[in-house]
């Protein structure tokens, strides 16, 4: 088991992290926290080499996408860099790309009755100059954004945040406290403030909250 004890603050800057191989060849992930070694819980970064292919598996509690360089493939068809998806429990797929990709992948975290299959495209933001919001998904408590801020603006006190928070910096940097949160790194706080957060320039994030 890796970083299960939801109770505690995890802070992982990923760049600082091996890549671990996958079952199938060209696969890597960086595990960021995990269950068991290949089934259960798990939030990793993924990284598929060119032309690398993953074994059809199905998703028993559903898998969380967001595609954060290159273009990611399967049957439904290609998600370039900024695509959000969510296979809902129950559902399968055969994933691949031909010219190679990244992700963030959160595994077997969904609510049971969750059953939504959202696949969203996000240039507009993905591509912004200027501080923006972007909704991305709300089930129950759960609910997930992609939030872009320019020049230090404080805008994450006008979104619904539960203490649950986790974070993926995509680009920029903010503080947590004394912690610098650079690109590229994770945070999981139970007890997230905002008087703790603070941002001094640009950064670009894919935040989540009130899902554990």
């Amino acid at each position: 088991m890796l970083n299960m004890n939801f109770a505690q603050t995890v802070f992982i800057e990923t760049d600082r992290v091996n890549w671990v191989a996958s079952p199938m060849s060209g696969v890597h992930r960086k595990p960021l926290a995990r269950e068991e070694a290949e089934r259960g819980h798990a939030t990793s970064i993924v990284r598929y080499d060119p032309g690398s292919v993953f074994r059809p598996h199905p998703h028993p509690l559903g898998e969380e996408i967001l595609v954060l360089q290159g273009v990611f493939s399967d049957e439904k068809g290609d998600f370039k860099a900024g695509s959000y998806f969510r296979n809902p429990p129950g559902s399968s797929h055969a994933p691949h790309s031909v010219d190679g990709c990244l992700l963030l992948v959160k595994l077997h975290q969904f609510q049971v009755s969750d059953l939504n299959q959202v696949y969203i495209n996000t240039p507009d933001i993905w591509f912004s100059k200027v501080s923006e919001i972007l909704p991305l998904y709300q089930f129950g408590d759960e609910r997930v954004w992609l939030v872009r801020i320019q020049n230090g603006e404080d805008i994450l006190g006008e979104l619904d945040l539960s203490d649950s928070v986790e974070l993926f910096m995509i680009s920029g940097q903010a503080y947590y406290d004394d912690v610098l949160i650079s690109s590229e790194s994770w945070l999981r706080e139970p007890k997230f403030s905002l008087s703790h957060w603070r941002v001094e320039s640009d950064c670009f994030i894919w935040l989540k909250s009130g899902h554990f």
